[in-house]
């Protein structure tokens, strides 16, 4: 049985490029495998530590090789990058990700379960109904602008801009044919979100983290879900700021000299829960008023210093950070500190 103390796996869709170490320092082995014979030259070897870029599949076959007793790491293609050599090819990046795998101070990507990939995917699948409907929205506006019908902006107002076509005498066949097109796809639209959202719901209810993030002010099931099945391992975060700076929701550093300069949030990580939870802050800020307790008041303290768009980010920063340690001591929010007046 052969023995390597690192595989790197550069991951495709039929082929993939392996980079294999014996000894450290030594002559490195690489073997470019069908994806047939993936799974029969890692059964025929002993268990070893493998690496993989956090991409597609990366996760289905992290847990395929953890199952044959292997130690799986996957790594951020980004921190891979600086250890790829000149030119760009399959068995260059396979190299690079046996080397980054080694580093001391690499950071890794938790392996997800097919269970919380199943929720991720309910959201993704949302997220694209939400962004088509919107994209509907917009065409019908345009379409019977240029016919001098205007509605008011916002999704509820839809139906009026609907009601106006219906009544308009002087639209063309054509036109009224498509409106009820566009009519007709925004509905199934509406019913395929809806039928989302009650899963993702559903399945959050099954959730003992999701639950108690559930319990956390302007975070509703859709958020709680998200954070709960991609953040499979909360320990592998030191604290709640690290996992705030994983959403991009923490300051930007241009540092130099020993004298801090903190710029605007930097937008990097998990852009789908950053934008939750800003919404989420945003509904918390509309109610706040009627609150009292230790969060409340720090809402109202920053509220009357900084702008309504900055606040809002900052609470979101907070929640970040307060569903970091629920999710690592297990400990219920504390309703008091956001008690109703």
């Amino acid at each position: 049985m052969d023995k390597f103390i690192r595989i790197g796996v550069d991951l495709g869709k039929s082929y993939f490029q392996l980079h294999a170490l014996r000894v450290e320092g030594g002559s490195a082995i690489n073997r470019k495998l069908s994806r047939s014979r993936m799974r029969d030259f890692f059964a025929r070897i002993a268990p070893c530590r493998v690496g993989m870029e956090a991409c597609g599949s990366a996760h289905y076959w992290a847990r395929e090789l953890t199952a044959m007793g292997h130690d799986v790491v996957l790594m951020p293609p980004a921190y891979i990058k600086p250890y790829v050599k000149r030119g760009k090819n399959d068995a260059l990046d396979a190299a690079a990700i046996c080397e980054a795998m080694s580093r001391p101070d690499m950071r890794f990507v938790p392996i997800k379960s097919a269970d919380q990939q199943a929720v991720l995917m309910l959201h993704k699948t949302r997220e694209l109904l939400v962004k088509q409907r919107t994209m509907s929205v917009n065409a019908l506006r345009g379409h019977l602008a240029e016919f001098g019908l205007v509605a008011a902006k916002g999704i509820e107002r839809v139906d009026e801009l609907l009601e106006l076509a219906d009544k308009d005498a002087s639209l063309p066949e054509e036109a009224r044919e498509t409106v009820k097109l566009l009519a007709s796809h925004l509905e199934g639209l509406d019913r395929s979100i809806d039928t989302a959202e009650k899963k993702i719901a559903r399945a959050n209810a099954g959730s003992k983290t999701g639950q108690l993030l559930d319990r956390i002010p302007g975070v509703g099931p859709l958020i709680a879900s998200a954070i709960a099945a991609s953040v499979p391992d909360p320990s592998v975060f030191t604290s709640g700021r690290d996992f705030a700076a994983w959403l991009g929701l923490t300051p930007k550093q241009n540092s130099t000299g020993g004298k801090a300069k903190l710029g605007a949030i930097t937008k990097q990580g998990n852009q789908y829960i950053r934008k939750m939870l800003v919404v989420g802050s945003r509904s918390a800020l509309r109610v706040v008023g009627k609150h009292k307790g230790a969060l409340a008041d720090w809402i109202v303290a920053l509220r009357a210093r900084k702008p309504e768009r900055l606040v809002a980010v900052a609470l979101a920063n907070k929640l970040a950070r307060i569903c970091w340690a629920i999710m690592t001591t297990g400990e219920v929010f504390r309703q008091e500190t956001f008690a109703k007046a």
